[in-house]
């Protein structure tokens, strides 16, 4: 008899320490909050990731009424970063700025990146999409897109296109024209946009996908020529830049910039850090400052951003596999 009692005592005690716990989880929501936020931003500083993070963090801030602070934490193409945000505690005091790369192409480009996109972040919304260029040296023959296609048709493989790297999302957008355009062209890496450009001023490549903050100065400068944008629609930063998709129907390769947050945050933090996001987003400041940095903002529902990760890892790991786009 005691032991039964024993035993219906312990009952009692846990399902009222379940109702309490449950109890206490919306006011704890509701209180958040109530110290710092950390956004991993997982770069090194003074990329365009970070500066973009820095923008997001600050004006957020102010709405949440509490501190973001930017931890950069680089190192294998942003994937480190994005595994330490994943191990993080799903509290809402640690989130992480997305990106494509980091969670489209990624998790099927290296072997062993320590995260599941899906399983292992709540997206809590979009911040823009920021669009690349296909840029050519003057010297080059194609003044239009349809041009360098017709080119590229007729002398397979001896047009090469650089890239800030392999597995980076210009990388991607190029494989992904060959594969839509059938042509052959050949892609030389370097180590970051800086490189890329430099060799592109100097002849040294004839063509390079790119950010538009690296080409763009020098664009209107008539030192380069912008032939197309990868965006499906003409980005409003380049109204008179016609899109690749003019031309091929379908096609589109875009940098989108998001935050997430540790699987398992309380659905009311998301919707709360959702809401602090858009707000930041409305802002005449914080639009011009993405803006300079050749991004469009594009708030969304937490389940809008999601189905644009979903989208993209689908779309991004057939691409590689059918490519054979393997990490050096």
């Amino acid at each position: 008899m005691r032991k039964l009692i024993a035993l219906r005592s312990g009952a009692v005690a846990a399902a009222l320490l379940a109702v309490l716990a449950l109890a206490g989880a919306p006011v704890r929501a509701q209180d958040y909050p109530n110290r710092p936020i950390t956004l991993i931003v997982p770069f090194p500083p003074g990329g365009s990731t970070t500066i973009v993070g820095r923008i997001i963090a600050e004006k957020m801030g102010d709405v949440l009424g509490q501190q973001i602070i930017v931890d950069n934490r680089g190192g294998a193409a942003g994937t480190i970063g994005t595994r330490q945000a994943a191990q993080s505690a799903p509290d809402g005091y640690t989130i992480l700025l997305g990106y494509s790369g980091t969670l489209s192409v990624a998790p099927s480009f290296y072997p062993q990146v320590g995260y599941d996109v899906r399983k292992d972040f709540a997206p809590i919304g979009r911040i823009g999409a920021a669009p690349s260029t296909l840029t050519v040296h003057p010297s080059f023959p194609a003044k239009t897109f349809a041009e360098f296609i017709a080119y590229a048709k007729a002398n397979p493989g001896k047009v090469n296109y650089g890239t800030a790297g392999v597995g980076s999302l210009n990388h991607i957008a190029g494989e992904y024209l060959a594969v839509k355009t059938g042509i052959s062209i050949t892609h030389v890496p370097y180590k970051g946009s800086g490189p890329v450009l430099n060799d592109l001023l100097g002849g040294h490549i004839p063509a390079a996908f790119a950010p538009v903050p690296t080409v763009q100065a020098n664009v209107q400068g008539g030192n380069l020529r912008m032939l197309a944008v990868t965006s499906l629609k003409r980005s409003s930063l380049l109204p008179d830049v016609p899109t690749v998709a003019e031309t091929v129907p379908g096609y589109e390769a875009v940098l989108r910039y998001g935050l997430l947050a540790p699987a398992g945050t309380a659905r009311p933090i998301i919707e709360r850090l959702n809401a602090a996001l858009r707000s930041a987003l409305t802002t005449d400041e914080v639009r011009q400052k993405l803006a300079f940095e050749g991004a469009e903002p594009s708030a969304s529902t937490p389940e809008e951003y999601a189905a644009d990760v979903d989208r993209e890892e689908s779309q991004w790991s057939q691409l590689i596999a059918s490519a054979g786009i393997k990490a050096q």
